[in-house]
């Protein structure tokens, strides 16, 4: 009689674990541990300096998977990524769409480098970034045994992103990452949860083949020195387009230039550089207004040519 007690006692256990393992769902998410071959070697440069201004556009879904949703989606975790860096402020989505809709220019995927260059120019981005979702898909999975049941999915996600100089139209980063996301759920004597489709699979997948590109991106935009341009002149006072939201702050001493000709590539017809001419330097006096978008500084060294609207200034060595 004790070990018929012992053996339902332990069957009894047993029946419980089930049951309790059958009715919470498992979710797990891992990286590719390999990349593609235009990985880009993260760098380290001296250049860091107050934030840079970039923009993200609405990524294409290339993917035969039909849900435009996903092109949306994944640009939308890489804003949240280069958010949580704290190194750029980033522009708004419809900011962005309103200037290409004005400008009747493409809205999204992979915008041509004249067209960064352009949109650049008039939301003073530093870089943008544009990407599709080359490929995507969701593997479903089961098996029954006796009185258990369980349902696995799997969702696989491929990024392809450019990061676009909006002064050259140059792409300074190219590159590729896959993520996985799986989920399993299961019953028992028809207990537990259901196995239906798990939507969140989609932004887990796409969040784990973005987050590796973000390194990379703060790297490649911090090889470039930090500018700003200047908005207006008013004897010695100069206004800046740059301000305590990207972490220009009072003392902070500028070095400006006039930029001339734009120095073009005679094979791709894109802009070099220009001519440049140092007009003297300027320290930061104070916040301009209270969005945190401007300053003002004033002129402590003049070189011949005054300072004007749409020169540019760059940190003092």
């Amino acid at each position: 009689m004790k070990g018929t007690w012992v053996r339902s006692g332990l069957l009894g256990v047993t029946a419980a674990a089930l049951l309790l393992g059958a009715c919470s769902p498992k979710t797990s998410v891992r990286r590719e541990d390999t990349m593609s071959a235009t990985e880009t070697v993260k760098v380290k440069t001296k250049f860091t300096g107050p934030k840079r201004r970039i923009g993200v556009v609405d990524f294409e879904n290339k993917s035969a998977y039909a849900q435009a949703r996903i092109g949306t989606a994944a640009s939308d975790i890489l804003i949240t990524e280069l958010a949580k860096t704290g190194k750029f402020v980033l522009v708004e989505r419809d900011q962005i769409s309103k200037i290409m809709d004005e400008q009747k220019l493409q809205a999204s995927g992979a915008i041509d480098p004249r067209t960064a260059v352009q949109v650049g120019k008039i939301l003073g981005l530093n870089a943008i970034v544009t990407g599709a979702v080359s490929q995507f898909g969701v593997n479903t999975g089961g098996s029954e045994y006796l009185l258990v049941q369980s349902k696995r999915q799997t969702a696989e996600a491929t990024v392809d992103i450019r990061l676009v100089d909006t002064e050259t139209g140059q792409v300074l980063y190219a590159d590729s990452g896959t993520g996985v996301a799986k989920s399993s759920k299961g019953s028992v004597l028809g207990l537990g949860t259901k196995g239906g489709y798990d939507e969140t699979l989609e932004g887990k997948a796409l969040r784990a083949a973005i987050v590796q590109f973000t390194d990379n991106i703060v790297n490649q935009v911090n090889k470039k020195p930090w500018s700003c341009r200047i908005a207006a002149v008013r004897d010695d006072l100069v206004y800046l387009n740059a301000g305590p939201n990207m972490g220009v702050e009072k003392g902070l001493e500028l070095e400006c230039f006039h930029l001339g000709k734009p120095i073009l590539d005679p094979t791709t017809g894109l802009a070099l550089g220009n001519e440049e001419v140092s007009i003297g330097k300027v320290e930061v006096s104070g916040p301009l207004g209270d969005t945190g978008e401007g300053a003002i500084a004033k002129l402590t060294k003049r070189l011949g040519v005054s300072p004007a609207a749409n020169d540019i200034c760059r940190i003092a060595d």
